[in-house]
């Protein structure tokens, strides 16, 4: 890194990866500016540590004293239009300006570094492992893609000799990395928007995994054909559970590692998917020498992620669940958890789409995935950084689904059918603005 420079501007500061650099480079002393479009809990947080924030398109409001390519060092991401006034201004006055991920690498490039990829389960493997590793006694520095409620936030700052990341596929970031302990959760097509082709994604995971100097540091899920250190639910795995069971509504099940057995050990989160993260968080602790019954005491005590399967209700007579399940194999993972736990209720899915471009390429898996709910309202597509696609609509892909109860609405008019109508299990779901509305969802049921 430049250590000439002593002050970060980060463009789409608001955003969940760019707001744990930015509150890491604050707490090292650095003086941290941003600008986002708008106002959020993640900003508020970031202001709270002396970082200022812009609201503004409007490079006209840079302070003097950082009007300076050589004090001030610029990062963005694709969440910022590069039609944007700053980032114009940044790039037509010659400011160092770096992508995220490249600055994620460099901050993390020294130290021993665990990364977690996968197209699903990424944040909550990651806080899993974090958390682990911290409630063991490990000191870690971690950079995490959601708020893990035993920390409060999405950045665990306390040893940078050791640290955690979030290995994110989008644009290849991951490949900045320099993991030294890593595992692969999936390799689902997506953002195929920047890939092209599932393939094309595939093979971004084969190079991410050749950096990892040692194959077996490289935990991989068993489905995949990378060669790692095996994990799942197969005998065959290096790593796998048996006799899943949920109790209570405690979900148990036994850890099998190359060397011994540990019986009904307490998993924190509902679903086989969740199970099979903490298990891989769980390995990759443990093949580094972290004992196992720290391990496993810790794991009873993971409060969980901020938008990951997280009950904001949870009584006899009424269920409600939020996810940013936005991909066809996550929505399928909610669905089967849900009616797992509840085998007997009717369940109300809302769901808002995230992007042209994934639900023009996985419409009818969309479809598939979203008609097994008893009852679903269907939002607006949320455009995040893209512009809309010809005939590509929420009305569209409604025509696609083949649940009998099904409405494309407004979030004014979801709301009045939740008063009128409250179901007994609800879920939102979406990696958008719709998290926003989890307030109001549930005050609409109480």
């Amino acid at each position: 890194m430049n250590n000439t420079v002593d002050t970060y501007f980060f463009l789409g500061i608001g955003g969940i990866g760019m707001s744990a650099l930015a509150k890491y480079f604050a707490l090292k002393g650095f003086c941290v500016l941003g600008y986002d479009l708008n106002e959020s809990d993640i900003t508020k947080s970031l202001e709270s540590l002396g970082i200022r924030v812009f609201y503004e398109d409007n490079s006209a409001l840079l302070p003097k004293e950082f009007n300076s390519s050589a004090v001030t060092k610029v990062i963005y991401t694709p969440a910022v239009p590069q039609s944007s006034d700053w980032f114009s201004y940044f790039k037509t006055n010659d400011f160092t300006m770096v992508k995220r991920a490249v600055l994620l690498g460099e901050t993390t490039e020294l130290s021993f570094c665990y990364a977690v990829a996968g197209t699903h389960g990424k944040t909550t493997t990651s806080a899993l492992l974090a958390y682990l590793l911290d409630a063991s006694g490990v000191n870690i520095t971690a950079f995490l893609g959601g708020i893990a409620h035993n920390f409060g936030s999405n950045l665990l700052l306390k040893d940078t000799e050791i640290t955690v990341v979030e290995a994110d596929e989008f644009d290849r970031s991951f490949l900045n990395l320099s993991p030294n302990v890593a595992c692969i959760t999936s390799t689902d097509a997506d953002h195929l928007d920047i890939y092209k082709s599932a393939k094309a994604l595939e093979d971004s995971f084969h190079s991410f995994a050749a950096l990892v100097p040692l194959r077996a540091h490289l935990f991989v899920h068993e489905d995949l054909d990378i060669p790692g250190i095996s994990y799942g639910e197969r005998e065959s795995s290096d790593y796998y559970i048996s006799d899943l069971k949920v109790v209570s509504g405690q979900t148990l099940a036994n850890i099998h590692t190359p060397r011994e057995t540990f019986k009904e050990v307490l998993f924190p989160m509902p679903g086989k998917h969740n199970v099979l993260n903490a298990l891989v968080a769980f390995a990759m602790a443990y093949s580094q020498g972290v004992p196992a019954h720290g391990l496993i005491k810790a794991l009873s005590g993971f409060k969980g992620i901020s938008r990951r399967f997280s009950y904001e209700i949870n009584t006899p007579d009424r269920v409600y669940v939020d996810d940013y399940a936005h991909h066809p194999t996550a929505i399928n993972a909610i669905y089967q958890t849900l009616r797992a736990q509840y085998p007997n209720k009717k369940i109300t899915a809302i769901f808002q789409p995230h992007l042209y471009s994934r639900t023009q390429d996985f419409a009818h898996e969309f479809a598939a995935s979203l008609s097994q709910f008893d009852s679903l309202f269907l939002l607006d597509i949320y455009p995040a950084r893209e512009q809309p696609i010809e005939g590509i609509t929420s009305e569209w892909l409604l025509g696609l689904i083949s649940s009998k109860k099904k409405s494309k609405l407004s979030v004014a008019e979801v709301l009045k059918n939740l008063e009128e109508n409250p179901p007994e299990v609800l879920v939102s779901l979406g990696a958008g603005d719709i998290g926003k509305q989890v307030v109001h969802f549930k005050k609409a049921l109480l």
